[in-house]
């Protein structure tokens, strides 16, 4: 098994088990331990999402550390879903997605939905230009990210509406600001 899937998988196994959040093991890969990077962990059970939890920039000291974190709030925090339930453990499936860091989007033709996930935010509050909200410190009042390569978005103005939709967003009423990632995935 995938070692970013593995250790997603006894994350959750354990914390649903027994409500214990696993500490880091000492036999992964360098990369877990040595790499900081923003993680998504999709969990399914019969190809039907159960959970979808992450952070677009890295929160914990290495990949293994958000793994577990984001792991565990898939499992259990995702308001769409309740809880992972014991008797639900041998029947789920996992995605790790490992995130780029986010680029500036000045135009919607740079968009590809197979290739990027977006995020969209509203400028701040009283900002009359596009500024670089994500990295200044600005509060932003409504954001939303999409996975690329999600099924049924095949278009740039599709996956950037639908963004605005998750976000409560409203493009035609509020300014926008669009930043655009890569992903590696483990499944």
């Amino acid at each position: 098994m995938n070692p970013y899937v593995e250790l997603a998988k006894k994350a959750v196994e354990s914390y649903v088990e027994k409500g214990e959040i696993i500490e880091i093991p000492d036999d992964l890969p360098k990369e877990l331990l040595n790499k900081k990077s923003g993680i998504f962990v999709t969990i399914e059970k019969a190809g039907n999402l159960k959970g979808c939890i992450g952070t677009y920039l890295p929160t914990k000291e290495n990949v293994a550390g958000e793994i577990i974190h984001n792991a565990v709030a898939a499992a259990t925090e995702d308001y769409r879903f309740g809880p992972i339930q014991k008797e639900e453990l041998p029947s789920l499936s996992y995605t790790v997605y490992l995130l780029g860091k986010p680029e500036l989007v000045k135009d919607v033709k740079e968009l590809d939905p197979k290739k990027y996930g977006i995020i969209v935010k509203t400028t701040p509050i009283g900002s009359s230009h596009r500024t670089d909200v994500v990295f200044d410190g600005h509060a932003v009042a409504k954001s939303a990210l999409l996975l690329p390569d999600l099924e049924g978005i095949d278009t740039a103005e599709k996956q950037v509406s639908i963004a605005c939709q998750k976000g409560g967003i409203n493009p035609t009423r509020e300014k926008i600001i669009i930043y655009r990632f890569t992903v590696e995935k483990h499944q």
